[in-house]
């Protein structure tokens, strides 16, 4: 998927001349990530093979047809005026974040230090315990201090929406504290409230402005369990993912560094207790070398860096500061009652289809098997739906058609595409419809703060070497499941919507925990582990080898496994 409402955008080569060759053949451009897996290896290459003009931009989704509702603005550009989508800087939010009035621990916050002021190693360092129980205090533990960053790391992109993507007017998608304009309901694929038309990529917003809710915020810093860093790190390095040499993709990730190595909240852990939300995949910011031809940054990569937590919509199986979330999808409830009501609607939903899948072949993948997918949909004639993505228009633009098919399905087919994962999965479950997964690195080692351990209660596991081999007919497979157990799997699913779900940032659920309750909780508990470590040891360590992450953070456990063949080991200079 790229930017916009696409599920998958359809496959076009880019080649380049290689000067050593002398015949000057053109080249497929294959150099980026290296050594990583057989399939983080081709991701840069899917991705860098898409050019931008080839590809139909999302912005030119027919708002009339899909019943999206402008939210108009101005938006000022030098001397000229334009219309454009508003931008989600809340009011009374011109100001530091940390502002926020907290009774009974209102302090004024020393962020000043001078440059020269020396860092000291964290094995030196005083750990407090910021996690004493108190009974008169419901935020003991809990508490998270926001960084007052420079609005170039937040804001300033903001301002300047119209350069953050080469495909799309991201202006739009940044309107209603990024979850982007809301969507009609026409058609009555929606319920009438909650829905918009989000942009895959807009995480980064939309985190910043659920921490802005948050019940537990403090201008203390000595307070908080954890410090949250409001980078808009995804939209930083979209901005520059084509076209631009490593120095500008990597500076404005070298200038947050040295903004916080010299503030006196990083300085108490050594930035192990700051975490930031980059809303993009994991290898965007893994850049292995400083070739010009190298994928993404090295944000992941800094020293600094490997310290924190990393939220990312993919992490990385073979190392441990990174940390998967769900992609957004399209629904951001204000209310309890509209999550309860969408979960009841799917309950009650009508699924003619045994089976779906959206999305286009990978050719110019050797190992991905969407082709094959794809001819066992079709050969499967109507007990399978099929939605096409490789055409230049199609309805995979448009969220009504994919919501429509998910929730006429039982299973949802969800093989990898550039890189493991897919929002597709979030939004079928979100349709209540049973996500089948070919690689364990597309859900199961990936958002563990979100869904259970237990992966075969929610969904189905067909190995990916059995499509390859056909081994394994799909439609065969998924019939010989029983309909008690097809009924319990899918009570599973719609009882995990709203863990999957971010709730409207304007607005707080009442009692359900949402995507970012959670993904507060996870961080919170890595650093109190993190700082108890450090407080009994002197140090930290992850206590196992990093290439191992996926199978120590999912079974505790550096044994041999099943799934191993599908974690082969990464280069030695990603660890």
């Amino acid at each position: 998927m790229r930017d916009g409402l696409i599920l998958d955008d359809p496959p076009v080569t880019v080649f380049h001349k290689d000067p050593s060759e002398a015949n000057g053949e053109n080249k497929p451009l294959t150099r980026g990530m290296t050594g990583v897996t057989s399939l983080a290896n081709e991701y840069a290459y899917s991705v860098m093979s898409r050019e931008p003009n080839s590809i139909e931009p999302s912005n030119q989704l027919p708002i009339n047809e899909n019943g999206v509702e402008p939210v108009n603005g101005l938006y000022v550009n030098g001397d000229a005026v334009e219309p454009v989508y508003s931008i989600p800087i809340m009011e009374n939010e011109a100001e530091s974040v940390n502002q926020v009035h907290i009774t009974g621990n209102e302090t004024e916050t020393g962020n000043g230090l001078e440059n020269g002021d020396r860092v000291e190693p964290v094995s030196q360092l005083s750990v407090g315990e910021n996690t004493v129980e108190s009974d008169s205090d419901s935020c003991s533990g809990l508490y998270i201090y926001v960084h007052n960053l420079p609005t170039q790391f937040n804001y300033d992109m903001l301002k300047n929406c119209r350069s953050l993507s080469v495909w799309t007017d991201m202006c739009r998608f940044m309107s209603n504290a990024g979850l982007g304009p809301p969507l009609a309901n026409s058609q009555r694929i929606f319920s009438n409230k909650g829905w918009f038309a989000t942009n895959q990529f807009a995480l980064d917003v939309i985190f910043h402005n659920r921490m802005k809710q948050y019940k537990c915020l403090t201008n203390d810093s000595s307070l908080a369990s954890a410090i949250f860093v409001p980078f808009y790190a995804g939209l930083d390095v979209a901005r520059y993912l084509w076209g631009f040499n490593t120095s500008m993709r990597d500076s404005n990730s070298l200038d947050l560094i040295k903004w916080l190595a010299v503030r006196p909240e990083w300085k108490v852990m050594g930035g192990r207790d700051h975490f930031l939300v980059a809303g993009r995949i994991s290898w965007d910011f893994r850049r292995l070398t400083d070739e010009e031809s190298d994928w993404g940054n090295k944000l992941m990569l800094l020293p600094e860096t490997k310290n924190m937590s990393m939220l990312v919509i993919e992490s990385s199986p073979w190392n441990s500061n990174d940390f998967a979330i769900p992609y957004p999808t399209y629904f951001h409830p204000s209310s309890d009652s509209e999550v309860f009501q969408w979960q009841n609607r799917m309950r009650r939903q009508k699924r003619p289809h045994l089976f779906s899948f959206a999305g286009a072949p990978r050719p110019n993948l050797e190992r991905s098997i969407r082709g094959r997918i794809i001819d066992q949909c079709q050969a499967s004639k109507r007990k399978c739906k099929l939605l096409k993505c490789n055409t230049g228009a199609n309805k995979c633009y448009n969220p009504y058609s994919v919501m429509k098919m998910f929730q006429s399905s039982v299973f949802c087919l969800q093989p990898p595409g550039d890189s493991y994962t897919r929002r597709s999965a979030f939004d079928s479950i979100l349709a209540g419809c049973i996500p089948v997964f070919f690689h364990p690195g597309s859900a199961y080692v990936q958002y563990l703060w979100h869904l259970p351990l237990n992966f075969t209660s929610y969904s189905v596991f067909i190995p990916e070497d059995d499509i390859r081999e056909g081994k394994v007919n799909i439609e065969k497979c998924l019939l010989r499941i029983s309909k008690e157990k097809v009924k319990a799997m899918r009570e599973a699913v719609i009882r995990l919507i709203p863990r999957l779900i971010y709730a409207d940032p304007n607005s707080r659920l009442e009692t359900l925990e949402d995507a970012f309750d959670l993904a507060v909780q996870g961080v919170i508990e890595r650093v109190n582990s993190v700082r108890k470590e450090i407080r009994e040891r002197g140090n930290y360590s992850v206590g196992y080898a990093e290439n191992n992450s996926w199978k120590y953070n999912l079974f505790g456990t550096e044994e041999e496994h099943e799934w191993d063949s599908f974690f082969s080991n990464p280069k030695d200079a990603n660890s």
